[in-house]
């Protein structure tokens, strides 16, 4: 269900500026932050989510218990903001300012839809630090970092599960948004599945194409489109679809098939508990781990610059065992990780044709 914006200020340090948040539509609370073994800190950081926001269950919830773990951690300070489905460019920008002028520093913006306006927000506050999460530019100023993924090899992993499960010899991809992103997801989960049995057939739909990013937040086109891929055949699907994904997960459960979730473990989110026996597994994207890392270098006077990217080797990007239900294949799943860490199989960004 489609929540309204929120600016929750975990931390506030007397007033500050709980009037600008709220001209903004946002919705702020006080709370007290907890203090880890340093004594505290004066870092304030402040995260603006993608669409869907906390509680989608995959991307975004990753993202959040980087800042939680920072907050319990390192004892530093957090506010949240949050996308509305099919906002303008300038929301975006808007809410990149008042993260900025009610003295958060860094901001970290999730998803690749705020690259244009990090870039520009960016520009105009060169003394603030950026990070944004799946997106990087030639054009983004210095003091922009970007923390991406190596999805494509994470989704190889999964497609290698899916074609040794998939007893139709028939499996789907579902993708919220039809970019470059999650081009990569499709491309490296189909040469998974072509790696085991290139005679597998293999469905795609994309829930929308840019510059509508409703797919990813859209439970029921997630249903309706698992469904589709249900009815032809396909018993093994994978969603690389935020909170939509919820929705084809339901669908994929009722019909007693396998799904398998993206981002999170999503066979661990209580909002999904009840599907957890048709979750395969789950293509986890350590998010959490890559925001962590960026606010504690930034605590430690370090900060991270550039693109920072986490990779299979590095545990960017891994498979979840929750249920044990790929127990039985992980000598092949291990052989695959070791031919992609090892550099001997190269996982394309692209689907191949």
């Amino acid at each position: 269900m489609r929540r309204s914006m929120k600016l929750a200020a975990v931390v506030l340090s007397g007033s500050l500026g709980i009037a600008s948040l709220a001209a903004c539509g946002a919705k702020s609370t006080d709370n007290s932050a907890s203090t880890g073994s340093s004594g505290g800190s004066s870092l304030k950081v402040g995260m603006a989510y993608d669409i869907g926001g906390r509680g989608d269950q995959s991307f975004n919830d990753s993202a959040a218990k980087g800042l939680d773990d920072a907050k319990t951690q390192l004892g530093v300070s957090v506010t949240e903001a949050e996308a509305k489905t099919g906002e303008a460019e300038a929301d975006k920008e808007t809410r990149l300012k008042t993260l900025v002028s009610n003295g958060f520093n860094p901001v970290i913006a999730v998803g690749f839809v705020y690259q244009p306006a990090v870039e520009k927000v960016a520009k105009d506050n060169p003394n603030v630090k950026f990070a944004i999460i799946d997106s990087s530019s030639n054009t983004q100023p210095s003091n922009v970092t970007s923390l991406t993924f190596s999805e494509q090899e994470g989704s190889y992993l999964a497609g290698v599960a899916a074609a040794l499960k998939s007893k139709a010899k028939h499996v789907g991809f579902i993708g919220g948004v039809q970019s470059e992103l999650i081009k990569k997801f499709e491309a490296g989960y189909k040469a998974g599945v072509a790696s085991v049995d290139p005679k597998i057939q293999v469905e795609t739909t994309y829930l929308s194409t840019p510059p509508d990013f409703s797919g990813f937040n859209d439970p029921g086109k997630g249903k309706e489109a698992a469904q589709g891929q249900l009815d032809k055949g396909a018993d093994v699907i994978y969603t690389a679809a935020g909170s939509s994904g919820s929705g084809a997960i339901e669908a994929i459960a009722q019909a007693g098939k396998w799904a398998i979730g993206v981002d999170a473990d999503q066979a661990k989110q209580p909002a999904l508990s009840k599907y957890k026996d048709h979750i395969l597994t789950s293509m986890v994207k350590n998010v959490n781990v890559a925001v962590l890392e960026y606010i504690k270098a930034a605590k430690d006077g370090n900060p991270l610059t550039g693109i920072k990217n986490f990779d299979l080797k590095g545990n960017g990007v891994s498979l979840a065992t929750t249920g044990g239900f790929i127990d039985d294949i992980k000598g092949k799943l291990d052989d695959a990780t070791k031919a992609i860490t090892s550099g001997a199989t190269k996982v394309p960004t692209a689907p191949q044709s």
